[in-house]
């Protein structure tokens, strides 16, 4: 009862505050007014990369691009909100757990924060889903100079699994922000596969240049 009572207090409160890009009129549940969550580069479709079909709830462009790079980069966490929406608007599959797409530590350390890991921690309880991480992931590396085979095969060797998490969840839905090759997802695939998942099912906050299959 009282939780009820602080989410109803929590809702009034914030639909007094102003949207989040915009400024100007109040924000809903997804932290932007009506007209700015309307005008979003909605995509909303499957695409598919390196043999990885993807579910993408918007298109790189501004200003979804702008918000994931504040929110990832700049510690803008307050944008968190409105991305988590983004995936909420989707279709998602039915599964037992959710998994956040891995940084390594290095990143974690210059982060703070793996930014994927607070979302999917919210949706995961929203959903009354586990939160799943079997998945580690080694040094990433600038792949600049590299040909597009050499950045796979590099990309591919990141990604370890723990092997003690083998068969604990077998439907699965894995979160990343944007998707530009796949190459991260199909390696994550891959790694969750050999976990003993049955069903992978892969999303996205927003794809880079997409071409629907």
């Amino acid at each position: 009862m009282l939780a009820k009572s602080l989410n109803h207090l929590i809702s009034k409160f914030k639909g007094l505050m102003p949207c989040q890009l915009c400024g100007l009129d109040p924000q809903q549940a997804h932290s932007l007014c009506h007209d700015c969550w309307h005008d979003l580069p909605w995509f909303n479709q499957y695409i598919q990369r390196r043999h990885c079909r993807i579910l993408a709830a918007c298109c790189y462009r501004f200003p979804i691009d702008r918000i994931i790079h504040q929110y990832k980069y700049e510690q803008q966490l307050h944008y968190q909100t409105v991305l988590k929406h983004c995936l909420l608007h989707l279709a998602l599959p039915q599964v037992d757990a959710v998994v956040a797409m891995p940084i390594s530590r290095q990143r974690l350390v210059q982060r703070g924060y793996n930014q994927m890991q607070i979302i999917a921690q919210s949706i995961a309880a929203q959903h009354q889903l586990a939160l799943w991480q079997p998945v580690i992931r080694t040094a990433q590396h600038s792949q600049k100079g590299l040909s597009r085979l050499e950045r796979l095969q590099a990309i591919d060797k990141q990604f370890q699994i723990k092997a003690s998490e083998y068969r604990r969840y077998q439907r699965v839905l894995v979160l990343d922000d944007v998707v530009t090759t796949g190459s991260s997802f199909a390696a994550m695939q891959q790694a969750l596969q050999r976990l003993g998942c049955t069903q992978i099912e892969l999303a996205c906050i927003a794809v880079a240049s997409p071409k629907i299959r």
